[in-house]
């Protein structure tokens, strides 16, 4: 049965089929009520075991009535089931499933592209104002100015960079990295100031941030397999008019936490290098080496 087709069924088995609030009200405590039937009734599966073998038929029996409070809700709201498992597909396809590792900036100059491979080396030392800073180098080329925490409490900020190189390796974007390493894509200049140019950047930092600041309160994403989806999306909706928005929730997660799980090593070796790897959206830590 199409879905189309249960929904205007339904139509005539309401017996409530006004669209006032009272007649909206009935239907989603019906629903409620029966929501709640579904998880009663396995719940008599879990206790009984084989002593409840009319367990299946009686738990169809409620889903289904799950399903009419549903659809007559839909046809209260002038909603369609059709619109709703379409919405409900792209939304959680979103949430869950990567999308595919296409490049970006493929089509531009190679050394317009963000590197596919290669190696951040974190050196850190004391500055000349006895601050913990750090010198980031590519492959052996410095990348970028020295970075300090810039702030009273010491938190590790001066290791943020393998964020901005965790969101280049996992969803081919990354303005910051772009100026860091001289790759911004001067041949397009539209690109150039609308993708890599100083809005972008911000976009970018402040990104950084937000995901700095929920993970401060998550012990640095220690043991998190799994980021909170309003952050996803508050993300998401930052970055949305950017190229970068067409990459899921699921692959900012990724990002986020395949960051944090390299920035908590530099924090605990005191600096060390990322090797990465875009084409498996790979990063992988090693020691500093004694120099």
């Amino acid at each position: 049965m199409e879905f189309a087709e249960y929904q205007k069924a339904t139509r005539a088995t309401d017996q409530r089929a006004g669209v006032e609030l009272e007649d909206v009200a009935v239907h989603l405590l019906g629903l409620v009520g029966e929501a709640g039937s579904v998880a009663a009734e396995y719940k008599k599966k879990l206790r009984d075991q084989d002593a409840h073998p009319m367990w299946k038929a009686r738990i169809r029996e409620e889903m289904g009535d799950v399903l009419w409070y549903l659809s007559t809700l839909a046809n209260k709201l002038d909603l369609t089931l059709e619109d709703i498992a379409r919405s409900n597909l792209e939304k959680t396809r979103n949430r869950w499933l990567p999308t595919d590792r296409d490049q970006l900036d493929l089509d531009y100059p190679e050394q317009e592209q963000l590197p596919r491979t290669g190696t951040y080396e974190f050196r850190t030392f004391v500055n000349t104002d006895d601050r913990a800073a750090v010198q980031v180098y590519l492959d052996g080329a410095k990348a970028g100015n020295v970075l300090t925490d810039s702030a009273f409490v010491d938190d590790g900020y001066r290791f943020h960079d393998v964020f901005h190189l965790a969101y280049a390796t996992v969803l081919g974007w990354s303005p910051v990295t772009r100026a860091l390493l001289k790759r911004k894509r001067r041949s397009n200049p539209a690109v150039d100031q609308n993708e890599d140019g100083g809005r972008a950047i911000v976009f970018e930092e402040g990104v950084a941030a937000i995901a700095f600041a929920y993970a401060a309160s998550h012990n640095n994403l220690e043991g998190v397999e799994r980021v909170d989806h309003d952050l996803l999306e508050q993300i998401r909706r930052v970055v949305a008019l950017t190229e970068v928005g067409v990459r899921s929730a699921a692959d900012w997660e990724m990002a986020i936490l395949r960051g944090f799980a390299m920035f908590r090593q530099l924090i605990a070796n005191n600096g060390g290098s990322v090797t990465f790897d875009a084409s498996t959206r790979s990063l992988t830590y090693a020691p500093p080496v004694s120099r």
